[in-house]
């Protein structure tokens, strides 16, 4: 036993230090991929290709599901050493002051980078730039092997003239280097800038760099190519990005109408509509009809009060089991005045970390949020839909779209009898309220100020909502 131990770690010695001399024969980092190694996203493609709008949706995606990342703008680094921009002739390739200020830029876009990932853990990095030419492709890839990153290539690629005008008509007008411009200015000029890129940009080539890993979207999702994935993480992002699309629509959020157990102020169950909430259901119809959405879908949970709230439309609505109020386990159908007096411990460690705080053979807002990933995925396919749900569910759904962090997501106020309108916009979300005017209960507790396992019932009970 004791000759094979030996034996198994002199293998163990060997296969590790021939790994290493096949590195350094093959002129290879001798960095370890260790499959935790963190992943910078590398941005391609000209101006007005929806690069940005990409690195925004995907560093708030993979922040919600639990991957932290950060996006790093390197024409924002470029604003900050150049506060007045004139006009397109600094990006032309044959400007050598202009070159110098871009390529340091960069490099202290790669700095923070790294930083990121030493320093604060980060998991992800979006490097939102151009990358147009092989030479700076290159250099970040020798800067990510020299520290054991993986890299993964968006290439954005679109030919469509409307679509380009759309894009710099959305995004380029509100970009500070045109704040003072004119319409027709701003366009020109933009057009200009792009002609510069044009001049050295080098796509991906799919026989030259048929060893790196990238996506390629075509026409802003019309067709995609996709090259050697490497890891969970990179599957995700190309599932994701696959999902996403810049058709114009609005999702609708509601939670359902008042349930008989929300009266009583108890978690949870299965209750159906009190009066109130039927009437909410009447006035969710109205407003909805009064609308005119074009094609609208309509989801609910299994439970039976978004049934009964959907029922009122009189339209098709799809039940999805994933959007079912959060489980609360053993607490199910209590109040929490109940939660403190049976169980005080649970209902402080809750409000401690309300975020991944599990409830005894239940769920928590963390197991919620990749419960709802598919719902979330197949939301960036659809166009106009309305998803009638519970207030654990609205929150979660809400924290995607608006990009709040885990820890105020479960405080996120979503009260009943409210609609929430949400339209995607260039690089964020509009969101317009609207209250139906149905008297309802407050059931959002506020974040309690004494989270101590000791406290006494009067602290721990302070921001309960009032009920009957």
């Amino acid at each position: 036993h004791c000759l094979r131990k030996t034996s198994m770690q002199q293998l163990g010695h060997d296969l590790v230090r021939n790994t290493q001399m096949l590195y350094i024969m093959l002129g290879l980092s001798s960095v370890p991929q260790f499959c935790n190694s963190p992943t910078m996203i590398v941005m391609v493609g000209l101006p007005a290709r929806g690069k940005t709008y990409i690195s925004k949706k995907l560093t708030r995606y993979l922040n919600w599901i639990g991957v932290p990342t950060k996006m790093f703008n390197v024409g924002q680094y470029r604003r900050e050493a150049v506060k007045i921009y004139k006009n397109f002739e600094f990006f032309k390739p044959d400007n050598e002051e202009a070159m110098r200020i871009r390529k340091a830029c960069a490099a202290a876009a790669l700095k923070d980078v790294a930083a990121y990932f030493s320093k604060e853990q980060g998991q992800v990095a979006v490097f939102d730039a151009t990358n147009t030419t092989r030479e700076r492709r290159t250099v970040i890839l020798s800067y990510a092997k020299e520290r054991g990153y993986k890299v993964f290539f968006v290439e954005s690629i679109c030919d469509d003239p409307e679509i380009i005008a759309e894009n710099i008509k959305q995004v380029k007008f509100g970009s500070p280097d045109y704040v003072d411009r004119n319409v027709d200015e701003a366009m020109e000029d933009f057009v200009q800038r792009i002609d510069c890129y044009r001049a050295s940009y080098m796509p991906i080539d799919d026989e030259k760099d048929r060893k790196l890993s990238y996506i390629k979207i075509f026409d802003v999702g019309s067709r995609y190519l996709v090259n050697r994935v490497q890891d969970h993480i990179q599957s995700r992002i190309v599932y994701y990005l696959m999902n996403i699309h810049v058709t114009p629509r609005s999702i609708y959020l509601s939670r359902h109408g008042e349930s008989e157990l929300n009266l009583s102020g108890r978690i949870g169950g299965d209750s159906g509509l009190s009066p109130r909430g039927q009437k909410y259901a009447n006035a969710l119809a109205a407003f909805i009809h009064g609308q005119n959405i074009r094609e609208l879908k309509v989801w609910t949970s299994h439970m039976k009060r978004t049934i009964q709230t959907a029922e009122a439309l009189g339209v098709q609505y799809e039940q999805w089991k994933a959007l079912n109020e959060i489980d609360a386990g053993v607490c199910e159908e209590l109040t929490y005045e109940e939660i403190q007096q049976n169980l005080p411990q649970e209902f402080a460690l809750r409000d401690q970390d309300k975020y991944r705080y599990r409830y005894p053979k239940g769920e928590s807002y963390e197991d919620l949020v990749h419960r709802l990933e598919p719902v979330i995925m197949e939301l960036e396919r659809q166009e106009n839909v309305l998803v009638i749900c519970h207030q654990a569910v609205f929150r979660c759904l809400l924290a995607y779209f608006l990009d709040k962090p885990a820890d105020e997501l479960p405080y996120l106020r979503c009260p009943l009898h409210t609609v929430l309108k949400l339209t995607p916009i260039a690089y964020g979300c509009k969101v317009e309220s609207f209250f139906l005017n149905i008297e309802a209960v407050n059931t959002h507790r506020e974040r309690p100020v004494n989270v101590d396992v000791n406290r006494n019932p009067e602290d721990a009970l302070q921001t309960v909502p009032d009920h009957i």
